[in-house]
């Protein structure tokens, strides 16, 4: 019997189909994106499960590269993802409130070190790149869905006295998070769309060209002036990095479906209409969300000039905010609607990642946070330089081009805004996907 056993055929094990694999190497970071339409575990201002996610990735990511024995990044890389820590470890030392200093230390380093980190060593090839772009084009189109819903019935988040503002899953609180995600899946699927590969087939473009264009409308429904103006400015550096002739038609194209999707849906409404004239108005007649923005654009400034060299200190800039602003500025935001009472927020930053940095970690956060930033631009725009003078028939071109205009929308957008609330960690999937482009985006070296 025991011969007889041994001479039946062993049967093979089933293998996975190769995209389950790769979902399967990549699932922490697809959680990561998945969760970010979760609210907070613990009610506002508390973790949310994204959090949780992202740590997850963290520890993955360092265990297969302590499994793998490999040299992960180059010097390079490594002098460029690492710079940012000392000056975010010398403004954390320098702070006042030693309990705050440690918590904006540990969320500086999450969002700007260890998560992109972690993204850039989980990627191994750009069908990876092209997998984690997909996934944030489907977040960007279910919480579209949930804003353009939450506009249609007039339970989203307050505007001019209406319920009406789309902010998607992530509430009053986090006005900007919706935006943000669409805004970013936007960019996505414009890259998608503009693959020359032969492979990537008329079907995918085609695709995504219809993501694009239905995330059109739940982008002009947030009412984010901000993200109008940074996914416009990405938006055509994207296309003119892509070829002149290719930017023309798909502008031309563009504006046709910006109008006939907004006058289809009511989005063009006189509400939007004011709101894109406000744009205009920002220096001689400014609201006064935009005067807030400028009082504490000056006292960032006089911040800066009390301590050039490292700042006030992390997370310093509530505590030295009042002594160094006008009388101009309000005692905070009103927020209400979308599941949420009425309610003052303080105004704890000055809306400006520049200026923030400059406030509290000084000329040397500047020069390892945002230098760091312009080394990733820089970087970048090369590589994607040299795909298009290599005539590799257009290999890796989407991607690269997803990556830099992700970036250019993140750092045009850092204008207008800083971190703070749950769809921050956007911009550490942001400048993780930026940087395996720029900088990690090759094999392995062993030592």
């Amino acid at each position: 019997m025991a011969s007889a056993a041994a001479a039946l055929p062993r049967t093979p094990p089933v293998a996975l189909p190769a995209p389950l694999r790769r979902a399967s190497r990549l699932f922490p970071l697809l959680a990561v994106i998945a969760l970010l339409a979760t609210p907070p575990l613990g009610g506002e201002g508390s973790v949310t499960a994204a959090d949780g996610a992202s740590g997850l990735l963290v520890v993955w990511a360092l265990v297969r590269v302590l499994r793998s024995g490999a040299r992960p990044l180059t010097r390079t890389a490594a002098v460029v993802m690492g710079l940012p820590v000392a000056g975010i470890c010398v403004a954390a030392m320098g702070a006042a409130d030693p309990g705050t200093a440690v918590a904006g230390l540990g969320r500086y380093l999450q969002i700007f070190v260890l998560v992109p980190l972690a993204v850039v060593l989980l990627l191994r090839d750009r069908d990876d790149f092209r997998l984690a772009a997909a996934a944030v084009v489907a977040l960007a189109l279910v919480e579209g869905g949930v804003g353009v819903h939450q506009y249609l019935t007039a339970t989203g988040a307050s505007y001019m006295g209406e319920d009406i503002r789309a902010v998607g899953t992530f509430g009053a609180v986090d006005i900007m998070g919706m935006s943000t995600v669409v805004s970013c899946g936007l960019l996505c699927s414009v890259g998608l769309a503009l693959d020359p590969a032969p492979e990537a087939g008329r079907g995918r473009r085609r695709a995504a060209l219809c993501c694009a264009a239905l995330l059109l409308v739940p982008l002009a429904l947030s009412f984010s002036r901000g993200a109008w103006i940074a996914t416009a400015v990405a938006a055509c550096a994207l296309l003119l990095l892509s070829g002149v002739r290719r930017a023309l038609a798909v502008t031309a194209v563009a504006a046709a479906l910006t109008v006939v999707v907004a006058g289809g849906t009511g989005a063009g409404t006189q509400l939007l209409q004011e709101r894109l004239d406000s744009i205009t108005q920002v220096a001689d007649a400014p609201d006064q969300s935009v005067t807030d923005r400028y009082t504490m654009w000056a006292a960032a400034g006089l911040m800066w000039r009390q301590t050039p060299l490292t700042g006030v200190g992390l997370k310093g800039f509530p505590a030295h905010r009042d002594a160094n602003s006008s009388l101009a500025l309000s005692s905070g935001s009103d927020t209400a609607g979308a599941g949420a009472a009425f309610k003052r927020q303080p105004l704890l930053s000055p809306h400006n990642m520049y200026l923030l940095v400059l406030s509290e970690q000084g000329l040397l956060g500047v020069v390892t946070l945002v230098g760091g930033w312009a080394a990733l631009l820089t970087a970048g725009l090369r590589g994607l330089r040299g795909l298009r003078l290599a005539r590799r028939g257009g290999r890796g071109v989407d991607c690269a081009l997803i990556a830099n205009g992700l970036l250019i929308w993140q750092l045009v957008d850092f204008c207008y805004g800083d971190i703070g609330g749950p769809s921050t960690l956007v911009t550490a999937l942001v400048l993780g996907l930026a940087a395996w482009c720029a900088i990690g985006g090759r094999e392995a070296v062993r030592p």
